[in-house]
């Protein structure tokens, strides 16, 4: 009898054992551990947050995750369409991974054991900017974009049926971003047509547009008293400009028509000047024989670019541009 007895009891144990399978009644990724992550556009365009026996999939046009800050309380939205715009939920029988997310032939297993489709709803993202300011020298640069991601009164398509989530929290999606370089060796010069003062390396370019004629003349400066001008939306316009497609070589520039190549990428805009504080171009000439010297000290410039800024150095130095007369 105790022999019959124990065999019903394996039997009952064998029945009782979790299969692998993973029964899930609610979505839960609000751990913040769970880091969000990406795959390769070229092969999946997905932005997705795994779990040991689940994954959370968005899929959206890769030019709708937009590395600039969001004005507050205008976030950007996405209606979920399932189609361009598209939420998946997945459980699985086994530990998932990133190959069974990105891979373009994604591996047997483990296998999924459930999926939501989200049939409605809203994507809504929340972008900062993240900025380095530990120079010393009081410039500062953006690393990268941390981009809060939300569905809002989102649709789960359920096997027992729709399911609707008012708010729920997808989690922060970091992507990377490097400044364009402000780092020139080349002396400035300026064009003999537009009178546009430039310096440049490769891959940037940094130009002062329709400057004061007042703050180039071949006159020595006295000591300590700089030529002074503010930077403004007309006169003294500073822009920082990075290049694609192409490196950038004195020919680009003081030409009748802009070259093609290479292309700009970005262009920075420096902040109104305020007297006395910030956005200020300072000229200093010295003399050497018959050639002068005007160095050009940029201070307190913040560059602008959609709703992201950084700070140059605190007393930028452009550089020296030389004007040799006759005798």
């Amino acid at each position: 009898m105790k022999k019959y007895a124990s065999l019903i009891l394996f039997a009952l144990l064998l029945n009782g054992c979790d299969d692998g399978d993973l029964t899930v009644d609610t979505i839960d990724f609000d751990d913040t551990t769970i880091t969000s992550q990406t795959c390769d556009p070229l092969t999946n365009n997905l932005i997705y947050r795994l779990k040991p026996q689940e994954s959370l999939l968005i899929q959206l046009p890769d030019d709708k995750i937009i590395n600039d800050q969001t004005i507050k309380d205008q976030p950007l939205v996405y209606d979920i369409d399932n189609s361009l715009y598209r939420v998946v939920y997945r459980a699985y029988d086994g530990t998932v991974a990133t190959a069974n997310i990105c891979g373009a032939i994604p591996p047997t297993s483990p296998k999924v054991t459930e999926e939501w489709q989200a049939t409605a709803g809203q994507i809504v993202i929340i972008s900062q900017q993240n900025t380095d300011n530990t120079a010393t020298d009081g410039s500062s640069k953006i690393t990268g974009y941390t981009h809060n991601i939300a569905f809002r009164n989102i649709t789960f398509l359920k096997p027992s049926g729709p399911q609707v989530e008012e708010e729920f929290n997808f989690g922060n999606f970091v992507t990377a971003y490097t400044s364009p370089s402000t780092i020139y060796t080349n002396p400035v010069q300026q064009c003999s047509n537009t009178k546009q003062i430039y310096n440049f390396n490769t891959t940037s370019a940094l130009t002062i547009d329709n400057i004061d004629p007042l703050l180039i003349v071949n006159e020595i400066t006295p000591t300590d008293k700089p030529r002074t001008g503010l930077i403004n939306a007309t006169t003294n316009k500073v822009l920082l400009r990075s290049y694609i497609n192409g490196t950038l070589t004195q020919s680009y520039f003081c030409g009748s028509t802009i070259p093609s190549s290479p292309a700009v990428n970005e262009t920075w805009i420096a902040q109104n000047g305020s007297e006395g504080q910030s956005g200020i171009i300072q000229v200093t000439t010295t003399k050497v024989l018959n050639t002068y010297t005007h160095n050009i000290v940029l201070k307190s410039v913040k560059l602008v670019k959609g709703n992201s800024s950084f700070n140059l150095a605190t007393n930028y130095i452009l550089g020296n541009l030389e004007v040799t007369v006759a005798p």
